[in-house]
């Protein structure tokens, strides 16, 4: 091929990737480390999704919740997030849900809730917990972020 052939590919690759709406407010999922209650394995997720109201830059702070089945039954998960600003402040129930996790199945990252609060440097935490049918609540999974992403 010659190079005025690799040209004219390298262009069309070029506008086509400038004509592909990107979505420039993609928040990255970060998530803390595995709880279990029983043969379930659960992580808790945060994303921070940075936006603009009016005048202000706000955060869009969003729990998730993954759950991983080891066992050989299919299971049914309930789970719950909780929500807080680390210096000082309080937890908030963010939301709660049932899944089906199948044998040896994964869910990954659903949405629990979220909450928007203005952009600053302060650190927020959220924490999932979650439990199998007729088991214990499994322990606290937590993540946090500092910052507002884009």
């Amino acid at each position: 091929m010659s190079a005025r052939g690799i040209g004219a590919i390298l262009s069309v690759a070029a506008l086509t990737a400038l004509a592909s709406p990107a979505n420039a407010h993609a928040a990255a999922i970060a998530c803390g480390g595995g709880v279990s209650t029983g043969r379930v394995a659960v992580n808790g997720c945060i994303s921070a999704q940075r936006g603009k109201e009016g005048r202000v830059y706000v955060r869009e702070i969003t729990a998730y919740v993954k759950a991983r089945n080891t066992g050989p039954r299919a299971a049914n998960i309930s789970y719950e997030a909780f929500f807080r600003v680390v210096s000082g402040g309080h937890w908030v129930k963010l939301g709660s849900g049932r899944t089906y996790v199948p044998a040896g199945g994964t869910v990954e990252a659903t949405e629990v809730g979220s909450s928007t609060r203005p952009c600053g440097p302060v650190k927020v935490e959220i924490r999932v917990h979650a439990r199998a049918d007729r088991a214990d609540w499994s322990g606290w999974s937590t993540a946090a972020t500092a910052q507002c992403q884009t």
